[in-house]
């Protein structure tokens, strides 16, 4: 009886119910997806029509936004693990003021009077000096929620008060600029992308890669007897990964530089400029092929490493996870310096982009953070999270803000929008995991 109503449940299901089926896509993925897209065509279509033209789906600004979406994107991979563990960080965003303006002080004062002034070490130092600066303030913060039992949220609540007003009296509230000029190509620009060529070869590299991981992913299954996709199913996530690889390509290719910057590279390298111009593409940008190998790890790290499944474990029941062995105090201070290591990294890139530190750098980034995490799908109740959907919300966030801009409207309005967004965001995430049940 069960069997033959299956059968019939499986002949009356729709093509599109079929597909996700075979293709184990999954439908929330989509959904972001599908509403970072109407997002999109719809400030390019409000511009065509009272601005007079779109400006929004253009290769300009589809690179501006990767770029100023880097930052957020890479603390969001790191606030997924805290918050799937049931906690909270509001200090990423001092945290990230007070390792830039560390940094700034180390490249632009220490360093060049022991190395001297342009050094090829000065910006390796001195982001080595920040990812550790954030990985020991979080393993600090761990500490202070596991070993000494004071909630996330207070004790993160106070390092938001406590990193902003030391990064303010490092240098006294004064502005460190320029930076070093090889740190400051990880911010992007002109010179902190990778060119035409090694945008391809990036391309590349990253098809082989999504064509490994389904031959290994079949070649596993297939070795432990498990249930596998058909073939057809194999040939469209194929076909799907490579061509958003390849389209990305196109699009980051297809943004020139400035006339005036290759006026200016022609000229120091000896370089006839045509009458029509010269066209030099942007390709890949620096911040954001970091941010995409931030989510790669990330997602390796949460997904098939022991400790990937330790911090699910602990957030979908911590007195059990306990009880099975599972040392949650040391987790939870690593989930902490992971988060802190990743806001050191993010530093590096928003301070590079600005080619100075600012106290006032990283202002409010940890309200983005925690909404680009729970936009992308990660539970405030814990044990549900995943690292691109984080990626995904905080692109949807840093879209939201763009095309405000572009469009014109003041930053009242602005935070009205992007504070109705995350509650709807949050609304949509507890209508779902009811259905669910």
């Amino acid at each position: 009886m069960s069997s033959s109503s299956n059968t019939r449940a499986g002949a009356t299901s729709g093509p599109v119910s079929r597909f996700l089926k075979a293709t184990e896509i999954d439908t929330r993925l989509l959904g972001m997806i599908g509403a970072l897209l109407l997002i999109w065509v719809g400030f390019h279509l409000f511009g065509v029509f009272f601005k007079g033209s779109g400006s929004f789906l253009t290769p300009r600004n589809l690179w501006n936004l990767s770029v100023q979406t880097a930052s957020i994107g890479i603390m969001a991979c790191g606030m997924v693990l805290v918050i799937v563990t049931r906690h909270i960080d509001l200090s990423v965003g001092s945290v990230l003021g007070f390792c830039a303006m560390v940094m700034g002080i180390v490249q632009a004062r220490i360093l060049p009077e022991f190395l001297g002034l342009g050094h090829p070490l000065i910006w390796v130092i001195t982001a080595l000096v920040g990812m550790a600066l954030g990985a020991a303030i979080g393993a600090f913060h761990g500490w202070l929620v596991a070993y000494r039992g004071i909630p996330a949220f207070i004790v993160t609540l106070g390092g938001l008060l406590v990193w902003r007003g030391f990064a303010f009296l490092l240098a006294r509230g004064e502005t460190i600029s320029p930076l070093d000029s090889t740190f400051s190509l990880l911010g992007g620009g002109p010179y902190g992308a990778i060119g035409a060529m090694g945008s391809w070869i990036v391309a590349l590299i990253a098809c082989a890669a999504i064509l490994w991981m389904l031959w290994n992913g079949r070649r596993t299954r297939a070795l432990h007897d498990f249930p596998q996709r058909p073939v057809w199913a194999e040939g469209v996530l194929a076909a799907l990964g490579c061509g958003l690889v390849i389209g990305a390509t196109l699009l980051v290719n297809a943004y020139p530089w400035p006339k005036g910057i290759v006026r200016q590279y022609a000229a120091a390298n000896n370089l006839e400029v045509p009458e029509a111009g010269l066209f030099i593409s942007h390709g890949w940008a620096i911040p954001v092929l970091i941010m995409l190998g931030v989510g790669v790890v990330m997602t390796v790290v949460s997904t098939r490493t022991r400790f990937g499944r330790y911090v699910f474990a602990m957030g979908g029941n911590p007195d059990a996870a306990e009880l099975s062995g599972i040392n949650t105090k040391w987790m939870t201070v690593k989930i902490f310096a992971v988060m802190g290591f990743l806001t050191g990294l993010s530093s590096v890139v928003a301070s590079a982009r600005l080619n100075s530190a600012t106290n006032a750098l990283g202002t409010l980034d940890e309200l983005y953070v925690i909404a680009a995490a729970v936009i992308g799908g990660t539970s405030l109740a814990g044990g549900v999270g995943t690292i691109y959907g984080a990626i995904i919300g905080a692109l949807v966030m840093q879209s939201l803000q763009t095309g405000m801009v572009l469009i014109g409207f003041d930053a009242a309005l602005q935070n009205i929008v992007v504070g109705s967004v995350l509650v709807l965001a949050v609304w949509l995430d507890i209508v779902y995991r009811k259905r669910a049940k």
